[in-house]
């Protein structure tokens, strides 16, 4: 191993996915660049303040005070509120996201669950678990109105596999004069999103959680959709109030819901949404498959050729702070 890596790969993983794996991928991109794996506290100490970039969950500012090669930190999450970016920035080093990379796999189980509410899949599955061979109603997707919160990467996939489902949609954007993907885009104050909740069969949350956001689909929005109305969290589970959903789903003032995403989280084992057979629960998985390291290598290994043609940071893809920024 070379006295100063090109990228350093930290070894705290993702999603229980393996760092290995991670820094094997990186190197099949990026073939004439050494990629060295920090495997124990140690070797990061080590290896960190001689590499060009360094990629993991988060960097410790006292790792990074002698760093005088850094040029990138590639935060392997969506999110950045836990990395030091202010510390990156003024040493003069970018910051890079994983933003994106989640939003094929998630879209497609938010199309799934929706299906499944669809068709009653759920109480085909109950009645196959009791050994009871009798037929129960089912819908079909087609006509549905479906409202998408939230136009970013994960609202733009689910709406793209949307089309052929002869359905109708509306997503909820803050800039609505921006337009969209979608059949008709409202914003976010409270009359919009109760005109398109009343209007709406299935609605998938793909928002950030921030101020704005969090608590948005509380009482009294779920007291707007109609009864037959099916929530899908595909974002965080904040931005949806629990005990307001766990009354809803329970006193059938909506049909069902599905989360990938709960608050609190890890769900309790006591929690009541375990409960409720209406609501389908998987413990944040939606963007998990086996291309993870494939489309954030490919984020990542971009970058580093930009770097080496000496480019423009600013012009980096997933940029998230560039060195200068306040």
């Amino acid at each position: 191993m070379s006295d100063q890596p090109d990228i350093v790969v930290l070894r705290e993983g993702t999603e229980g996915l393996s760092m290995g794996s991670y820094a094997e991928t990186l190197r099949e991109r990026l073939p004439d660049h050494e990629v060295a794996l920090a495997r124990t506290p140690a070797e990061e100490r080590e290896l960190v303040p001689r590499a060009r970039v360094v990629t993991g969950i988060t960097v410790e500012e006292a790792q990074i005070a002698d760093a005088d090669r850094l040029e990138l930190f590639a935060c392997t999450f969506a999110g950045t509120d836990h990395v030091p970016v202010e510390a990156l920035t003024d040493r003069g080093v970018a910051v890079t996201n994983a933003g994106g990379i989640h939003a094929p796999g998630i879209a497609e189980q938010s199309i799934a669950n929706m299906l499944v509410f669809a068709r009653r899949l759920h109480e085909g599955w109950r009645r196959k678990s009791n050994a009871e061979w009798r037929h129960f109603q089912s819908y079909e997707f087609a006509d549905s109105t479906v409202t998408v919160i939230g136009l970013g990467s994960i609202g733009q996939h689910v709406v793209e596999r949307l089309e052929g489902f002869d359905v109708e949609t509306i997503g909820v954007r803050y800039t609505p004069s921006k337009g969209g993907p979608t059949d008709e885009v409202v914003g976010f104050e409270e009359d919009a999103i109760h005109d398109a909740l009343a209007r709406s069969d299935y609605v998938v949350v793909a928002c950030p959680l921030n101020d704005l956001t969090r608590g948005l689909i509380g009482e009294a929005e779920l007291a707007t959709l109609p009864p037959h109305a099916v929530v899908v969290n595909a974002a965080r589970g904040g931005i949806v109030d629990t005990d307001a959903l766990v009354s809803a789903l329970r006193s059938s003032k909506i049909r069902g819901a599905a989360l990938d995403v709960t608050e609190p989280e890890p769900l309790p084992a006591d929690h009541p949404l375990w409960d409720l057979e209406n609501c389908l629960i998987t413990p944040h998985t939606g963007g998990h498959t086996p291309k993870h390291w494939d489309r954030l290598a490919d984020i990542v290994a971009d970058n580093v050729i930009a770097l080496d043609a000496e480019g423009d940071a600013a012009d980096l893809r997933n940029l998230v702070a560039a060195p200068g920024d306040e």
